[in-house]
């Protein structure tokens, strides 16, 4: 493999080779849209990564816990798991915070009460849904009757970036089904 590299600009541009090794490039993007189809197309394998099972996670969590040496019975591992949106690095994040609590509020062992006070105490709860989301489904729904609403109202109404909105919280709240995005607004769909 080579890679040409132009040096300058204008007519005293130049090209450079490099030998490259063959190599192996892996891409991965939440935002797959942005990627122009020549690029896409370039990858020779395309695939679409789910969500992690709660059964998964808790795998997952208990092995961290290990790693962390944090004493962790199942059904505590199996709690910080559900409340995690299915992805590992929320689950081991939560699973940090829920280690602290555990160890000043208890007795380090983490079980699922503790995870539960724990989470409880972050104000996650049993969807995994945090504070803001919790805020952007209340506004929906007490200031806007439960929509249509637009992006730009909403998010004047949380005082959010409407980028915050579409990227990072509503994404999960339409994968569960409590809001769907319409031509007219955004919609909250389960009270």
């Amino acid at each position: 493999y080579q890679l040409d590299i132009m040096i300058g600009e204008g007519p005293a541009a130049r090209s450079i080779k490099i030998d490259l090794p063959p190599f192996t490039l892996v891409g991965a993007t939440t935002r797959a849209g942005l990627l122009t189809s020549p690029l896409r197309d370039r990858f020779g394998i395309v695939q679409r990564l789910e969500f992690y099972s709660v059964e998964e996670l808790s795998r997952i969590v208990s092995r961290s816990a290990s790693i962390l040496g944090v004493t962790m019975e199942h059904e505590g591992a199996v709690e910080v798991a559900r409340r995690s949106r299915g992805t590992p690095r929320i689950a081991n994040r939560l699973l940090r915070r829920v280690r602290d609590f555990a160890e000043v509020k208890s007795d380090g062992r983490v079980s699922a009460d503790v995870a539960c006070r724990a989470l409880d105490m972050l104000k996650v709860d049993s969807h995994g849904f945090d504070t803001m989301d919790r805020r952007l489904l209340l506004t929906i729904m007490e200031k806007f009757d439960g929509g249509p609403v637009g992006v730009e109202s909403l998010a004047a109404a949380i005082s959010e970036e409407s980028g915050t909105l579409e990227d990072v919280i509503e994404p999960y709240l339409i994968q569960q089904g409590f809001m769907m995005r319409t031509p007219r607004g955004r919609v909250a769909t389960r009270t």
